[in-house]
C-alpha cells in the first residue's frame, strides 16, 4: 500500500508538509499534515488521484492548509511573465491581472516583473 503511494509521500516531503504522518490501518493508507498553501494541497491531491484514481478507496488523506489567505506564493524566475505564472498556477494565462492586482504594491506594471520578486497569488 505504502509503495503504491510512494510518489505522494515523496511529494509531501519535497513540499515540506508540516506535522505529517503516515500509517496503514484497516487496509487503508492514512496520511495527514499541513501544506503551506492551497496550491500545495492541490498538488498532493492531484498526485493521489493520479495514483489511485478519481475516488481512491485505499487511501484517507487529511491535508490542512497553513495559510488560507493566499492561493500560493511565487518567486519570479528569469524569463517569466505574469501570464506564464497565471497559466502554471491557475491553468489560465488571462488570470495574470488578478496576480497584478494582488501585487500592485511591488509591481509598477503587469508587463514588468523581475527575477527574485516574491509574488502573492490570490485565491480566485
Amino acid at each position: 500500500m505504502r509503495a503504491k503511494y510512494q510518489s505522494v509521500l515523496d511529494l509531501g516531503e519535497k513540499l515540506n508538509i508540516k506535522n505529517g504522518d503516515v500509517k496503514v490501518e484497516d487496509g487503508k493508507l492514512k496520511i495527514w499534515g499541513t501544506a503551506s498553501n492551497q496550491y500545495e494541497k492541490n498538488l498532493l491531491w492531484d498526485e493521489i488521484k493520479k495514483v489511485g484514481g478519481e475516488n481512491p478507496s485505499d487511501i484517507m488523506a487529511d491535508i490542512k492548509v497553513d495559510d488560507t489567505s493566499v492561493f500560493a506564493k511565487h518567486t519570479v524566475k528569469s524569463g517569466e511573465s505574469l501570464s506564464k505564472i497565471a497559466k502554471h498556477y491557475y491553468g489560465d494565462a488571462m488570470k495574470y491581472n488578478a496576480i497584478y492586482e494582488a501585487n500592485k504594491g511591488i509591481l509598477k506594471s503587469a508587463d514588468l516583473i523581475h527575477p527574485g520578486q516574491e509574488l502573492i497569488l490570490p485565491n480566485l
